[in-house]
């Protein structure tokens, strides 16, 4: 391919990642929302221009910086993009914040000259750039790099690698930071991709992540052109890994409903002046799994949920009860889920309390 960078993963982009940190309330309003189990879908939009929001429930980011890059939002996790004449161009559709829950994706992948199709996302404290790449075009994105390791997982054995950005465009503005890298050795469009193997495999080699960003499972268009249409959703049940070079497999998960133990939850809440959204990252930190799972939670006084997602929330103010749905109920030990909700407020947008899982309290 012409005009490739000295280094690999070195190529320049002036991504405007740091639109991630102020979306809007106009682009929240209109997510996909279960509110005491009634699910309401927004019809399929068509983004040519940098952006990031929700849509149907799923976080979705949209950049480029030359050429004609057109995405259309679909049901769900559902998004295709068609890209030409650009020099860059990163789309797709995911979570924010990310975490190591497992993901499905499907769907077709059709770079004509370089372009990937990863999981992609973001750390802070450190800031991190991560790929866990399952195909991609006409380059090699881990060419010229030293290999760390690998880890073998949901198939294939992946490659990794880090690199090195100086003074490079990130969510935070321009900065130093690494990019770790999982490459997929036999290539695929369709899958699941059991994260925690690849985070515990890169912690294993000292490549320590910071707190999630953004995560979607993006298509990445490198001076090319091509086509993509991917549906993403979070997994069930993640696979152990089989590789010497991640840790040690997790106790397998237990079949039986219900489950209790220890329960971790964090926030990210993102106010306004009459309102705010927060998304709300559960964990297992028990011994056992849960199968099937209600969270409790009191909101501040004066708020109330106009729209959730990934759960169902009743009743939408004072003490309320968030209960899975069906792709999300399932959380072995260590395993996480990110759910989430829009409301008002008259002046209080304090982050929910009192959390407890299936009657166990969480930190």
């Amino acid at each position: 391919m012409n005009d490739h960078p000295s280094h690999p993963m070195a190529r320049r982009r002036t991504r405007v990642n740091a639109l991630v940190g102020g979306l809007c309330a106009v682009a929240l309003a209109a997510a996909s929302i279960i509110v005491a189990g009634t699910a309401h879908a927004e019809a399929d939009r068509t983004i040519t221009s940098n952006s990031t929001g929700w849509h149907n429930g799923f976080f979705y980011s949209y950049w480029k910086d030359s050429g004609n890059v057109s995405m259309t939002l679909g049901a769900a996790g559902r998004y295709s993009v068609q890209w030409s004449g650009i020099n860059n161009t990163v789309v797709g559709k995911g979570w924010n914040p990310g975490s190591s829950h497992t993901v499905n994706y499907s769907g077709s992948f059709s770079p004509n000259g370089n372009g990937y199709l990863a999981l992609y996302g973001w750390t802070t404290n450190p800031l991190i750039e991560y790929y866990v790449v399952e195909d991609f075009g006409s380059y090699n994105p881990s060419t010229g790099a030293t290999r760390l390791g690998s880890v073998t997982t949901d198939g294939s054995t992946y490659d990794i690698y880090r690199t090195l950005r100086v003074n490079q465009p990130s969510i935070i503005g321009n900065a130093t930071f690494y990019q770790y890298w999982s490459v997929r050795q036999q290539h695929r469009t369709s899958g699941t991709i059991t994260t925690a193997n690849h985070f515990n495999a890169w912690a294993g080699l000292g490549l320590s992540l910071g707190t999630h960003n953004y995560q979607i499972m993006a298509t990445e268009g490198y001076q090319s052109s091509g086509s993509s249409t991917i549906t993403v959703s979070e997994g069930g049940t993640p696979t152990s890994p089989s590789a010497p070079a991640s840790p040690s497999p997790r106790p397998s998960a237990s079949s039986s409903p219900g489950g209790s133990g220890g329960c971790r939850v964090t926030n990210a809440l993102n106010p306004w002046n009459n309102g705010l959204t927060d998304n709300i990252t559960i964990t297992n930190t028990g011994s056992t799994a849960i199968n099937g799972w209600s969270l409790r939670f009191t909101l501040a006084s004066g708020q109330n949920i106009t729209s959730g997602w990934s759960a169902t929330f009743a009743p939408t103010s004072g003490q309320v009860t968030a209960t899975n749905v069906g792709y999300n109920a399932a959380l072995p030990p260590g395993g996480s889920t990110t759910i989430g909700f829009q409301a008002t407020h008259t002046g209080n947008s304090s982050a929910p309390t009192g959390f407890s899982l299936n009657g166990t309290a969480c930190s």
